[in-house]
């Protein structure tokens, strides 16, 4: 086979779920909504397994023909560009009992009806030299590196720095937000978390706050506590009173740095990344006309 497989794990336990990815590229993108979504669950929840750079059906069935792991819970996560192929795989792993994403599909399609232009169809068409896609890569990682306070030490190289309290929706706007292009980091401003220095080292405007109300983050948090049974002991988590003084102490740190404040409580993260790609092509032309 020409694909490239490869495993990633947190668990060296072989009765945990696995998710594969197949895609005929590099498989980046759908590894980062994989990422994204297992931030909800504990680690080494699930194994990922990614088999890349895929070309025909074949490669697809000698791969789980070699599967060893009938018994253990399976789903795949796809990413594949030519449509025949796309269905060949989601026909074979109908076939094959496996429950299947088409991550790249439906967007395809949206875009072709909103433009009326048929899709290229062809794998890798811009991943030669296109400056966008590569750009839109190297985020990703930088994401997937760089989320819930990992690696500070990168923190000046990022784009934007996001930084809240638990449940501010960090995580999924910092992956929507590297899915366009822009190298995204966030920090956890938890009571109990450790705030990095190299954020005051960082011009202000790059730095978002996010906050809410204490009733909604509750609310939200306390269906994570009915869910997951890590956070049993987690006693103050939801509580609101201590909600309130979690808010206070971030918003006293997002006064201090002067970065811009943005109150996402019901709002969805499409719109409050508009509102920050607006401040942020804002300053680029501010400092361009300089």
């Amino acid at each position: 086979m020409k694909a490239n497989f490869e495993v990633k794990t947190h668990s060296n336990d072989q009765s945990v779920p696995v998710v594969h990815i197949l895609a005929d590229h590099t498989g980046d993108t759908a590894a980062g909504v994989i990422h994204a979504a297992s931030e909800q669950f504990d680690i080494g929840a699930v194994r990922v397994a990614r088999l890349a750079k895929i070309s025909n059906l074949e490669e697809v069935r000698a791969y789980f023909d070699a599967i060893e792991e009938s018994d253990v819970p399976t789903a795949v996560f796809h990413t594949i560009v030519d449509e025949d192929l796309r269905k060949a795989v989601r026909d074979e792993l109908n076939r094959r009992g496996i429950p299947s994403i088409d991550v790249l599909g439906p967007a395809i399609a949206v875009i072709s009806n909103l433009t009326g232009q048929k899709p290229k169809g062809k794998a890798g068409i811009k991943h030669g030299g296109d400056e966008r896609y590569n750009r839109r890569v190297k985020a990703m990682q930088f994401f997937v590196d760089h989320d819930d306070g990992h690696n500070p030490q990168d923190l000046g190289d990022a784009d934007i720095v996001l930084m809240g309290v638990s449940r501010t929706n960090k995580t999924p706007l910092s992956m929507y937000l590297a899915f366009l292009g822009y190298k995204v980091a966030n920090v956890d401003l938890s009571i109990g978390s450790k705030v990095p220095d190299e954020l005051r080292q960082i011009d202000p405007s790059r730095i978002f706050g996010l906050v809410s109300s204490s009733n909604l983050l509750a609310h939200i948090r306390q269906t994570r506590l009915s869910d997951d049974a890590a956070f049993a002991l987690a006693g103050s988590y939801a509580d609101p009173d201590e909600i309130d003084v979690e808010l206070a102490e971030a918003t006293k740190l997002m006064e201090e740095l002067g970065c811009v404040v943005i109150n996402v409580e019901n709002r969805a993260v499409e719109e409050t990344a508009s509102e920050i790609i607006e401040r942020v092509r804002a300053l680029q032309r501010e400092q361009e006309g300089k």
